[in-house]
């Protein structure tokens, strides 16, 4: 609509420049073709009372039809066919008001004056100034009406469809508990019922949907926390058999098949507790509880996931850190099981501190990760273009995990790789007390 207020103001200036341009076009000047018709009937009735003595009787067969007069030489009138005041009209009088006159003479002799009673352009005059008042008021009228049909417009149509523009928006950005104003006197007053008839449908859709993927959640995180029991049963029962068998000989590949089910027992356990952890994330209940604890205890956990001695570890430097040990237990373990899952090298652990911060980072010497999937190998489900299709068995949960348990302690994890070949770092910012 602000272009159409812009076009009919343009509109506007152009109609009124045309109408000041007729009227400067219109505007007498010193060669008036009126003014000289008359100059022409005066030299006609001049010459009539001149050969007629200056008897008014003798211009009944003149064709004329303007008003004149005739007066003496003092201004009183002998003779008009028009109406003059007080009887006089001196000649000054017919100067100053612009009347074509001639002086009249008998034998030579000065007699008086006769004088038209128009100015010669009177009537074109009044022609000219009511077309231009009539030009005017036609504009006017016609922005009159262009403003009355912007503004019928604008309440009836513009208005209302935007109205249901934004609220098309508001529906697109899932904003489904703002309704929207209906007023059947507009155009579409009907479709405004109908569209939030249809906002609170899809409301009552969303509501449904959010809370079948809750009961879902729910679901997978009980089944988790269920799988967990029997998994355990199965660990402990592998490691009783490996126990038994080791006092007693000849039964070397009964003892490697049960490690086999402890290793992939293991496993399981792993991934159920990814899962577990990823759930109760999506349900808002992933909680930690950070309290005080000596740096010391972080050795201490690589040491609890080194099963396979492949970590060299520096020792800790004697400050205060605020974590919750059971997550970051979980974070370190995560770390570590990548790194054998994927490098299966030697892996070195360091610390040092930066600002307010205790900085450990974890780095293996396998084969890296590129540079342009970095920001990504913390993503939910993400493997990795060179793993996804794989036989290591994985969910991609791992890292996830443990950045989100790092930044609900306040921390961060940063991943850094030194290209091909030259290993992956993993830094833990860890806050200190």
């Amino acid at each position: 609509m602000k272009h159409y207020r812009k076009a009919v103001i343009a509109a506007g200036i152009f109609y009124f420049l045309s109408v000041l341009f007729f009227a400067i076009l219109t505007a007498p000047g010193r060669e008036d073709p009126a003014r000289e018709s008359l100059i022409l009937k005066l030299n006609e009735i001049v010459h009539t009372l001149e050969d007629n003595r200056l008897d008014p009787d003798g211009l009944g067969d003149t064709d004329c039809d303007v008003s004149y007069a005739v007066t003496d030489l003092n201004g009183a009138v002998l003779y008009t066919n028009g109406t003059v005041r007080d009887g006089r009209l001196p000649v000054e009088t017919a100067i100053k008001k612009g009347y074509p006159y001639r002086y009249l003479f008998v034998d030579g002799q000065l007699r008086g004056v006769a004088v038209i009673l128009d100015d010669g352009a009177g009537r074109m005059g009044q022609m000219r100034l009511r077309m231009i008042v009539g030009l005017c008021a036609l504009g006017v009228l016609l922005l009159a009406a262009a403003a009355f049909f912007g503004r019928y417009v604008t309440t009836r149509i513009y208005r209302p469809f935007r109205e249901l523009e934004d609220f098309a928006g508001r529906v697109a950005q899932g904003r489904l508990d703002e309704p929207l104003s209906m007023d059947r006197s507009n155009l579409f007053g009907v479709f405004s019922e109908s569209f939030d008839i249809m906002r609170e449908e899809l409301k009552n859709s969303r509501m449904r949907e959010v809370a079948l993927q809750k009961r879902e959640k729910e679901l997978v995180a009980s089944l988790s926390h269920d799988l967990k029991t029997p998994i355990t049963g199965i660990k402990v029962t592998s490691e009783l058999l490996s126990a038994r068998l080791a006092t007693q000989g000849g039964m070397a590949d009964i003892a490697e098949k049960i490690g086999n089910i402890y290793q992939k027992a293991d496993q399981i356990d792993v991934l159920v507790n990814d899962l577990f952890s990823a759930t109760l994330e999506d349900l808002g209940e992933f909680r930690v509880s950070c309290t005080d604890e000596k740096a010391q205890i972080l050795t201490e956990i690589v040491k609890k996931y080194d099963d396979r001695g492949l970590v060299r570890v520096a020792d800790a430097p004697e400050v205060l850190i605020r974590i919750d040990a059971r997550r970051m237990s979980q974070v370190i373990g995560n770390i570590l099981a990548n790194s054998y899952k994927y490098a299966g090298t030697a892996v070195e652990v360091s610390y040092r501190i930066v600002e307010e911060y205790l900085e450990m980072s974890i780095r293996d010497f396998g084969p890296g990760v590129p540079a342009d999937e970095l920001d990504r190998i913390t993503g939910k489900f993400y493997r990795g273009r060179d793993w996804a299709d794989s036989r290591e068995e994985g969910s991609g949960l791992g890292l996830y995990i443990a950045s989100t348990l790092m930044e609900k302690m306040d921390g961060e994890l940063v991943p850094a790789s030194g290209g091909p070949g030259k290993g992956l770092t993993i830094t833990l910012m860890i806050p200190l007390s």
